[in-house]
């Protein structure tokens, strides 16, 4: 497998982690932010990328359909972990910032999408990938 594949996901991490440090002060309060819930939805999305980005070098390299889905678990449990430990960082070390239980269900709800996704595509290509693999 190549190692540059990852190099996204881990872009995607150090951005992730700057944009969940920074004071809550930087952030624009606009009322009509809050009646969208915009910051779940932002969760959602970097979430659900984080994961995506992680599982993807597997799903275009790996020829085990079972060992893939173990590996995108895998990802998807370490960005639920991930965070929930984000949001103890944000109440204990982060001015401004709090802990927020819906954050770390909105955080889930993302790694759980892309690994819905990694899923459904893998089904899609599952019986082609064990065709080429009792072939070699």
């Amino acid at each position: 497998m190549k190692q540059k594949l990852f190099v996204p996901a881990f872009l995607w991490f150090c951005i992730s982690l700057v944009l969940l440090c920074l004071p809550g002060s930087t952030f624009p309060k606009y009322p009509w932010l809050a009646a969208i819930h915009a910051d779940k939805w932002i969760h959602i999305g970097m979430f659900g990328i984080l994961c995506y980005l992680f599982s993807y070098p597997f799903l275009v390299g790996g020829k085990d359909v079972q060992a893939i889905q173990r590996k995108i678990f895998i990802i998807t449990i370490a960005g639920i972990v991930y965070g929930t430990v984000m949001e103890f960082v944000q109440k204990y070390w982060i001015p401004n910032r709090s802990f927020e239980i819906w954050d770390i269900a909105a955080d889930s709800t993302g790694c759980l999408v892309a690994f819905f996704y990694c899923r459904r595509y893998l089904k899609k290509i599952g019986p082609d990938r064990n065709r080429d693999r009792n072939q070699n």
